[in-house]
């Protein structure tokens, strides 16, 4: 195993927490004491799930997230059709609006 992979692994694995040289001491006590209530303080069970809060996140939350659909494609493809009308009209349609060719 490489080092770097051992590296990312390592700081996954919380410090060891109790050693047997460690116990008897009274410094080692507190610092004992002190690395308990921090772990004590975290918190358990899974993260909770983040809640999407712009137009973008939201979309994508529902369209790509756990159960993506071809949706997207048919908006582009309506998106590109509308600008296309959109195009052809300024250059082309507003020129018959009154008379013809």
């Amino acid at each position: 195993m490489s080092f770097i992979a051992r590296r990312g692994l390592s700081t996954l694995i919380p410090p060891k927490i109790a050693s047997p040289s460690g116990i008897g001491a009274a410094q080692d006590a507190a610092r004992m004491e002190r690395v308990v209530s921090f772990y004590e303080k975290l918190p358990r069970g899974p993260a909770p799930e983040v809640r999407p809060k712009g137009l973008l996140e939201r979309y994508q939350a529902r369209y790509f997230g756990k159960n993506p659909s071809a949706a997207p494609l048919a908006h582009f493809i309506g998106f590109m059709m509308v600008l296309g009308y959109a195009q052809h009209y300024y250059f082309h349609f507003r020129h018959h609006k009154n008379n013809a060719h």
